[in-house]
């Protein structure tokens, strides 16, 4: 593992909208003797980079940007029985490597470029390591690579899932809401309407709103982000906004989409549908309730999601991930390729 590569990779700040520096700096890196790498405008000012050995039919496929805020990196050793941020503890000597990108997802970049080179040592030449922009914020990347890039037989998106081969994950839902109340002196409610009380009210009926259990992906979920009131204190507010947002099952999809709103002035905005993933029998297997790339990148015959660290401390000041955890999926990684290569057109 080039923990040089990956230390460097970690110091650049790339949170969404700001990440061309760190695909440039890729599109250098990544080359080899034996690959190419190409860029690709996203359309925003930022880009998609691939390497690619051969003709690939197979890609390793994850994402450059990061949440904010931005948190440099720290590389410490760890002796076995170290307690680390998520309260775990290592069960031998390691290296802890903390900052923001740790596991999400430039953990991923290390560990697939990793097994890209065992593969090009071996002799293989029919595979990519593709690296997208925008995942954090809508998946920009992914949607402008599948517009304008061909796909493959199959993509192998890097996300944190404890290095387990994701058989499934729930999709999204995303809704701008509006309320609407009439504004007065507030020491005379009476003569006016709260959109703030409604704001309440919905949020009620919302919560007793009983969808159906999953068998597979359990709960769906919700939660409301975006909220907004500007009303002065002394003023009773006459309009409330914010985005709904749902995590959907097979099971409630279509009873989300058809949700009524009562009193509500609702834009929808979409969202990707709850998906099934390529597994290689022999690994273990798990299902998430998180959003990636994977349901964007529509050219691709198949599609698995599998990769190491945890989500449980992606996206939060105590991501980390583990050196032995990036050389575990770096090996995982190839085990996978060799697993899939003998996958012809037609049994895809």
């Amino acid at each position: 593992m080039d923990l040089g590569f990956f230390q460097s990779l970690l110091e650049m700040d790339s949170t969404t909208g700001s990440e061309r520096a760190a695909a440039e700096f890729l599109s250098r890196a990544l080359k080899t003797p034996a690959n190419r790498v190409e860029c690709f405008e996203v359309g925003d000012g930022s880009l998609n980079v691939r390497a690619s050995w051969g003709n690939p039919r197979i890609f390793f496929c994850t994402h450059c940007d990061t949440v904010p805020p931005y948190l440099p990196p720290v590389f410490e050793p760890v002796a076995a029985g170290t307690v680390l941020p998520d309260c775990s503890r290592t069960t031998g000597d390691d290296t802890l490597i903390r900052g923001r990108g740790a596991c999400d997802a430039k953990g991923q970049i290390a560990a697939m470029f990793d097994a890209c080179k065992q593969l090009e040592e071996s002799g293989k030449t029919d595979f990519a390591l593709l690296v997208l922009a925008g995942e954090e914020a809508g998946s920009f990347g992914a949607k402008a690579y599948t517009r304008d890039c061909p796909g493959g037989d199959v993509v192998i998106v890097g996300e944190p899932t404890d290095g387990k081969m994701v058989s499934a994950s729930k999709g999204t839902q995303s809704f701008t809401v509006t309320l609407r109340g009439r504004a007065c002196h507030s020491g005379y409610p009476s003569l006016g309407e709260s959109a703030v009380d409604r704001f309440v009210d919905f949020c009620n009926w919302l919560r007793a709103v009983e969808f159906p259990l999953d068998p597979e992906l359990g709960e769906t979920t919700w939660n409301i982000g975006q909220l907004r009131s500007d009303n002065p204190q002394n003023i009773l507010s006459p309009e409330v906004t914010f985005r709904l947002y749902f995590r959907t099952t097979f099971a409630s999809e279509a009873m989300v989409k058809a949700l009524p709103f009562p009193d509500a002035e609702v834009v929808a905005h979409g969202g990707d549908s709850p998906m099934h993933y390529l597994t290689v029998p022999g690994l273990p297997l798990t299902t998430v309730a998180f959003g990636s790339d994977a349901p964007q990148l529509k050219r691709f015959a198949r599609r698995a999601l599998c990769g190491p660290g945890s989500i449980r401390v992606a996206h939060t000041d105590r991501e980390y991930v583990l050196l032995s955890q990036l050389e575990a999926a770096a090996a995982q990684y190839v085990r996978m390729y060799q697993a899939l290569e003998c996958i012809t057109d037609n049994t895809i």
